[in-house]
């Protein structure tokens, strides 16, 4: 199971880089789970971790229904050197509309670097966003040849992903997932001791800032020692029997 490690800035994202995160996934916390950064962030924080196997990745914020805009943010994404462009489908309310902004999302990624992994994300708490269902985002990622789904918490409020949806509905998301060729990374409060349960049901990758931080603060710098430990827990898991 994968780690992804959300830093804000060049500082944080070595921290996450030097503790062995699979994944340095850049984005402006104030703006929402996937805010988006700039690209000069981006920018700078590649240039300053010289290693060539380190995997960025981008987000691109809270999307209206907007396919243009939405390829747009994709191709910056992309062009500044990140491997991964994760879309939040904030605005589109139905399967059409999450269609239409997610294919330009893929055709803008992957015209520009073919290999570029895309992920359609979207809400385990989507009623509150008034937004698209775990089971819409599976079809809208797979018919726009999307690679990964994720699902976050739409509200922070201290609630965990497990407050949103339960075991047996992660699980059926993840199979319903994997049946149709995806990876799935969830996110939302994650704790350390959930780790074991996330594996059981075949989680591809795990998204944490607050477990990083002090007080599970999301706000305050990420610190060394906890995300050490926390990528070490999540290397030590169980792989999952779940196909």
């Amino acid at each position: 199971m994968k780690v992804l490690i959300s830093p804000v800035n060049v500082q944080e994202a070595v921290v996450a880089w030097q503790c062995g995160a699979d994944i340095i996934d850049i984005k402006n916390i104030s703006k929402g789970f996937l805010g988006a950064s700039f690209p000069w962030v981006m920018q700078e924080i590649i240039a300053n971790i010289a290693d060539l196997n380190m995997v960025c990745s981008a987000t691109l914020g809270r999307l209206p229904y907007e396919p243009g805009t939405a390829a747009f943010a994709a191709l910056g994404a992309v062009s500044s050197g990140v491997k991964y462009v994760k879309a939040e489908l904030y605005g589109p309310k139905n399967v059409v509309e999450g269609l239409e902004v997610m294919r330009a999302v893929v055709r803008a990624c992957k015209d520009y670097e073919s290999d570029t992994t895309v992920v359609a994300a979207g809400y385990a708490d989507y009623q509150c966003a008034n937004s698209l269902s775990p089971e819409a985002l599976i079809e809208i990622a797979m018919r726009s040849e999307s690679d990964m789904v994720m699902l976050d918490l739409f509200i922070k409020d201290g609630k965990n992903l497990f407050d949103s949806l339960n075991e047996q509905q992660l699980e059926r998301f993840v199979r319903a997932a994997h049946g149709d060729g995806l990876k799935v990374a969830l996110a939302g409060s994650i704790r350390a001791d959930q780790l074991g349960l996330l594996a059981s049901i075949g989680v591809d990758m795990v998204g944490v800032r607050g477990a990083v931080c002090d007080a599970y603060d999301r706000s305050i710098t990420i610190d060394p020692e906890k995300t050490r430990r926390f990528i070490d827990m999540a290397k030590q898991v169980p792989i999952s029997l779940h196909i």
